[in-house]
């Protein structure tokens, strides 16, 4: 393509809009336009990096057995009923209604009317295992949209749904795609590493985020340097404490006046935040939760609201507080706590004499322990894990990092087949749910996460496997025009996607825009270089440049392009 005939409308400054490097320089690079508030126009360079990238997709789902099919984005509301998801998406789920005043909505995912699908068409064992996968626009009126295109109202996704007869047939399916994804993200230029993570909404019982490691990433994960362990700090798990030792002390009340967090609790009586117990009260339908972990730690609502068995889980409001404890937000604690249930941390369990809220204003009690002053409902592990707590696996120190949610997979089991009556007959005649898994892949994501992953100060630096085209041929002059042309034609003629500089702009111009892009091989024409007879050549990752003669160009590039795997 010659750029006097492309629609590439570069920025000489960044939008104010633009947060993180992969928005700002997409925008700068014309990659993107703004149309609302998490929803973008995708101009030509962008649309031929998506293409690129659903290519790669598409080899290595239908390499795993999957097959492609095409959703529709309006489905019918009774599918989410049927499975309770209308309501506990939330206010996440883009509904409308038809003209016969019918309720549907746009699909944030497309578990239901897959499920629907499968369940009128599949009846038999011998029709099992399947494998369908679509590439589609997906639907969620995010509260926050934010940084351009990693979190959006309107996104491309690729989703791919496993049907088998029994838990061993959904354990392979979910190996399949498991290296499939190890396989997507490697051809796509991203460094990935496979956590354990929640399920959320979805369901099922076992899910692997695939995270790419950014500053700006919004999920938060921890891993193991000496085993494999990984996981979402949602989902990562806290080794139980051994008991404290030492014998219960007598309790006892003491004064705190307006001395209400934990650090000036801890400050005021002279102790360390990690003797406090930190009481806090949720509210999950009509029930009042108690969770119990200690000062120095913070509560993973996550893993609450999975014990409690709630997608909806808020924090108790200060009308219910009042009502619960008898006293003001600051104060609370888990001794005579009536109508609630108690649920504590391992931590706080191990704690001997601890300090609490006396649920009395201006009121701390000292020597607290569990089994003696108060009895809970569960022990359980409710707390959040940070960098440096042990490995769950091995004890090992775990270690922290941002990173960015790019694909997961889970094993959903009969969750969706049941409720849609998805049935088969096995071998004996007998009918079984069929067993369901589903794996996504943030398409447009992952073209951000490329960016966040390779860019420095001047611009994108695309892996060859997913760039909008191979070579920027940078033409410095009219005389030198002609040379590029017959560069550009030789290239094009033997299959390397070339972008082809010809406006009438200054070199400094020329430059800016070529880095900025991040075309993967430039060849640069100038006069200086053409006067002793050669072209410049250089990588825009700085690996390699050279001159050479204009019959060397073209197996130069051809080589250069299989060595980074185009």
């Amino acid at each position: 393509m010659r750029m006097t005939s492309g629609f590439i409308p570069t920025l000489r400054e960044t939008p104010a809009e633009a947060e993180i490097p992969s928005h700002k320089l997409m925008l700068r690079a014309g990659f993107l336009r703004r149309a609302a508030a998490g929803i973008y126009t995708y101009l030509p360079l962008s649309h031929r990096v998506l293409m690129k990238i659903m290519q790669i997709i598409r080899e290595e789902m239908n390499a795993a057995g999957g097959q492609e099919i095409l959703l529709p984005i309006v489905q019918p509301a009774e599918l989410w009923h049927a499975t309770g998801r209308w309501v506990d998406y939330g206010e996440e789920m883009f509904r409308l209604k038809d003209r016969h005043g019918r309720e549907f909505c746009l699909g944030p995912t497309h578990e239901e009317i897959i499920t629907s699908l499968v369940q009128g068409e599949v009846s038999s064992y011998r029709q099992l295992p399947l494998l369908l996968y679509q590439i589609q626009n997906k639907y969620r009126d995010e509260i926050r949209p934010r940084f351009g295109i990693m979190r959006g109202r309107e996104f491309i996704m690729k989703d791919l749904y496993s049907f088998d007869v029994d838990q061993r047939g959904l354990d392979e399916s979910y190996q399949k795609m498991y290296q499939a994804y190890s396989n997507v993200f490697a051809r796509c230029g991203l460094e990935t590493k496979a956590v354990l993570a929640d399920s959320g909404a979805i369901g099922g019982s076992l899910t692997h985020e695939f995270v790419v490691l950014a500053d700006c990433g919004e999920a938060i994960i921890v891993y193991c340097a000496n085993c494999d362990y990984a996981a979402n700090v949602e989902k990562a798990e806290c080794r139980p404490l051994p008991r404290e030792d030492g014998e219960p002390m007598p309790l006892e009340k003491v004064s705190t006046p307006g001395q209400k967090t934990i650090e000036q609790v801890a400050s005021f009586l002279g102790i360390a935040p990690a003797r406090l117990i930190k009481t806090l009260l949720y509210k999950s339908d009509d029930e009042v939760i108690a969770a119990l972990v200690r000062g120095d730690h913070e509560l993973n609502e996550v893993k609450l609201a999975r014990i409690v068995g709630t997608l909806q889980l808020a924090p108790a409001d200060e009308e219910t507080i009042l009502r619960v404890t008898g006293a003001p937000a600051g104060y609370c604690g888990p001794v005579g706590l009536q109508n609630v249930r108690l649920i504590v941390d391992h931590a706080v369990a191990a704690l001997v004499n601890g300090v609490a809220g006396a649920n009395e204003e201006d009121a701390h009690l000292l020597n607290v322990n569990m089994g003696r002053d108060y009895e809970p409902d569960l022990v359980t592990d409710i707390r959040l894990v940070k960098a440096g707590d042990p490995c769950p696996k091995c004890g090992t120190a775990l270690l922290g990092a941002r990173g960015i949610e790019v694909g997961q997979i889970f094993q959903l089991g009969t969750k969706y087949s049941e409720a849609l009556r998805a049935y088969y007959l096995d071998e004996k005649g007998e009918q079984k749910p069929i067993v369901m898994g589903c794996y996504g892949i943030g398409v447009t994501r992952t073209m951000a996460s490329i960016i966040e992953q390779h860019h420095d100060e001047h611009g994108i630096i695309w892996p060859m496997s997913v760039a909008p085209f191979h070579v920027h041929i940078v033409s410095l002059g009219d005389k030198e025009l002609a040379l590029a042309e017959e560069l550009y034609e030789q290239l094009t003629s033997s299959g390397v996607e070339v972008l082809l500089d010809d406006r009438d702009e200054r070199p400094g111009v020329k430059f800016k825009d070529a880095d900025l892009i991040g075309i993967p091989i430039r060849i640069t024409i100038g006069a200086k270089s053409l006067a002793e007879g050669k072209v410049e050549l250089k990588l825009r990752s700085g690996e390699w440049e050279g001159k050479l003669a204009p019959d060397e160009v073209c197996g130069k590039v051809r080589e250069l392009i299989a060595s980074k795997g185009a």
